[in-house]
């Protein structure tokens, strides 16, 4: 009987021994999880470094425009304030980076618009307009902004490089022209302006060329 006794308590305490190891391997592996979380969640913050941002206000509204992403492509963030209905954030990706963001009542409806124009990563650095019109002070509705290559006129001799402004109630588009044989860093031929209009379409508001000239 005593010999059975001492089995069990040798028993007992190798028993005790094992789960004592198991648990401290357990919590070393836990805490290697936790540290490698950790240092996930660092190198998240890190890519979400604010690389734009402005506050944007008219007519008793605001935006909070900002992007993170220093790469070919970033993710942009606008957070409306004071809407009537409707108040959620807009999340993007989108090509290049934001440059300049403007705001303005376009269409004189008493509601603001909001562009934001950004520039392709490369040496090209093409240009385009993120557009959001408010709709009677409730909410947001993005604005259709067409391709440079729908119009032949507009097109030719384009490789990028452009600059956007709002003058008055319009949106215009500068870029030098190049001409046949031009390399990337010189073009010859001028300057060229396109100038837009905001209009009602059917489904919704889009930008309308207005008028083009040349330098």
């Amino acid at each position: 009987m005593k010999h059975l006794k001492k089995i069990l308590v040798v028993l007992l305490i190798t028993l005790t021994a094992i789960a004592c190891k198991n648990d401290k391997n357990k919590t070393n592996r836990e805490n290697s999880d936790i540290e490698e979380t950790l240092k996930e969640e660092k190198s998240i913050q890190k890519d979400k470094k604010i690389v734009f941002q402005k506050i944007l206000n008219l007519q008793n509204i605001s935006f909070d425009i900002k992007t993170t992403g220093e790469g070919s492509f970033s993710q942009l963030s606008i957070q409306p304030k004071d809407l009537e209905i409707e108040n959620q954030n807009v999340s993007l990706e989108i090509d290049g980076q934001v440059v300049n963001a403007e705001i303005e009542d376009l269409n004189s409806d008493g509601f603001p618009e909001i562009l934001i124009y950004t520039i392709s990563a490369g040496s090209g650095s093409y240009g385009n307009v993120i557009g959001y019109s408010v709709n009677n002070g409730k909410s947001l509705s993005q604005i259709y902004f067409p391709e440079i290559s729908e119009n032949k006129e507009a097109s030719s001799g384009y490789m990028g490089h452009d600059e956007f402004a709002i003058i008055e109630t319009t949106l215009a588009r500068r870029f030098p022209v190049y001409k046949d044989g031009d390399t990337n860093n010189n073009p010859t031929g001028g300057t060229r302006q396109i100038e837009y209009k905001l209009k009602d379409g059917e489904a919704s508001r889009l930008f309308v060329l207005d008028k083009i000239s040349e330098y």
